[in-house]
């Protein structure tokens, strides 16, 4: 089940981004993240503004993730590459984090995401080879590189839906 994230869900979701930290530094990828990102105030806004989600099975949390409708700042320059349709409204999904328990959230998260927007987008550090490869795994094709808000670079990824059709060059 997805829902909104609540104020109540704070600790196990903090619980759930220290997991996916370690797990990140476990396979080759430290600075993402870092020891303290997502910091516990941006979630808190997260959830105020209620783009924060929490995918539950059997009342048990089993990821986090901001799904932001509408245009992101950060994807407005896209460098070496561009994006498969940049007309179509879309829908992003930021730092999306298991819980370490189940195969396949990743997935499950993505299909959420793609029945709420046509299209969807996503970036990742080049080191986060994990996270590149459940994008492609999924479907999204590799667009470029954007920056994000302190300049460094990412990955970008795009999805369409199946009715969304790639632009034409």
């Amino acid at each position: 089940m997805f829902r909104g994230a609540r104020r109540s869900d704070l600790e196990q979701i903090l619980e759930i981004y220290a997991h996916a930290r370690k797990a990140m530094a476990d396979s080759g990828n430290p600075t993402q993240w870092g020891d303290s990102y997502p910091p516990q105030k941006m979630l808190e806004e997260d959830i105020d503004s209620n783009r924060l989600f929490v995918y539950t099975v059997k009342g048990r949390l089993e990821a986090v993730f901001a799904f932001i409708l509408g245009p992101d700042p950060a994807y407005a320059k896209i460098e070496d590459g561009q994006w498969l349709n940049d007309e179509v409204p879309y829908g992003t999904i930021h730092r999306l984090a298991s819980a370490g328990g189940r195969r396949g959230v990743a997935s499950e998260v993505i299909a959420w995401c793609l029945e709420h927007c046509e299209s969807l987008r996503a970036d990742t550090h080049a080191d986060n080879k994990i996270m590149q490869h459940l994008l492609e795994k999924n479907g999204f094709a590799r667009c470029g590189i954007i920056h994000v808000e302190d300049g460094t670079p990412r990955v970008a990824y795009q999805k369409l839906s199946a009715t969304v059709h790639m632009q034409e060059e």
